[in-house]
């Protein structure tokens, strides 16, 4: 038990030091509840607006990220996509839920600077904004994680605390299969570390098939070949754990099939 303990704290100080290396700086880790944020200014400070502030958590607890990632084809990369008010105007992207039906609507072409009241909700950028919903009233009955948000998503999803929906009409695909694929082993790297125990069921109720599959990992079993240097420099798994999902310096919420004596 020490010698797995001793062996977890070498790779995660080994790992954040290959991070540290490979990003140049060693960055403050965020707070919870900006675990996951994301600014856009793809089109707003040259508009005459502030930058959008995207919080991730209020969203997940909502959609599923398949739903926006693929049938609203928002980027994996933050600021890759592209967005613009007349996009939004013509109900892509933001603009899909933001319509004044389902959500409040999202801005629009013929909207006033982002100190009007309306815009600034979202375009929050640099200013001082109340925001609606308070994120420690948000987590408050949710199961507790140990790193990121301080959620553990997987089980407020299993415990039914948040119900995703998957599905905008008009927009998404009927999914009518039924997902069989079993959980599968990654062997650990490391004697003595836990082999990784991957779960198709748990990663395809947020993200579906396409968030992974072929342009991450390829769809023959084995066929991709990876490292923890790759994941940390936001490759492979790193695409979403360490930006969204739970960060990879939670080991054991990865590592856990039992060692082989």
């Amino acid at each position: 038990m020490k010698k797995m303990v001793f062996l977890a704290g070498f790779l995660l100080f080994y790992y954040a030091g290959v991070h540290a290396v490979h990003s140049g700086v060693n960055q403050r880790r965020p707070l919870p509840f900006e675990y996951g944020r994301v600014v856009l200014d793809n089109a707003s400070s040259t508009s005459g607006r502030a930058p959008v502030v995207f919080d991730h958590w209020l969203h997940r607890a909502r959609f599923t990220c398949r739903l926006c990632h693929e049938d609203l084809e928002f980027a994996m990369q933050a600021g890759a996509t592209g967005i613009r008010a007349a996009d939004n105007e013509e109900g892509y992207y933001c603009g899909a839920c933001h319509n004044g039906k389902q959500a409040f609507s999202s801005c629009m072409t013929t909207d006033a600077p982002a100190s009007d009241t309306k815009c600034a909700p979202c375009h929050s950028g640099g200013r001082k904004v109340k925001k609606k919903h308070s994120f420690r009233e948000f987590a408050h009955n949710l199961p507790r994680g140990r790193f990121g948000n301080g959620i553990n998503w997987e089980e407020a999803e299993k415990a039914g605390k948040i119900t995703l929906q998957d599905f905008i009409k008009g927009i998404s695909a009927k999914n009518n299969f039924a997902f069989k694929n079993k959980d599968f082993k990654v062997g650990a790297r490391f004697e003595g570390f836990p082999d990784i125990l991957f779960s198709h069921r748990k990663h395809s109720v947020w993200n579906g098939c396409g968030g992974c599959h072929p342009e991450i990992f390829a769809v023959q079993k084995g066929a991709t070949h990876f490292t923890m240097a790759d994941i940390y420099k936001g490759k492979y798994c790193g695409v979403c754990h360490g930006k969204v999902a739970f960060p990879v310096i939670d080991c054991q919420r990865c590592h856990v099939k039992d060692v082989q004596q």
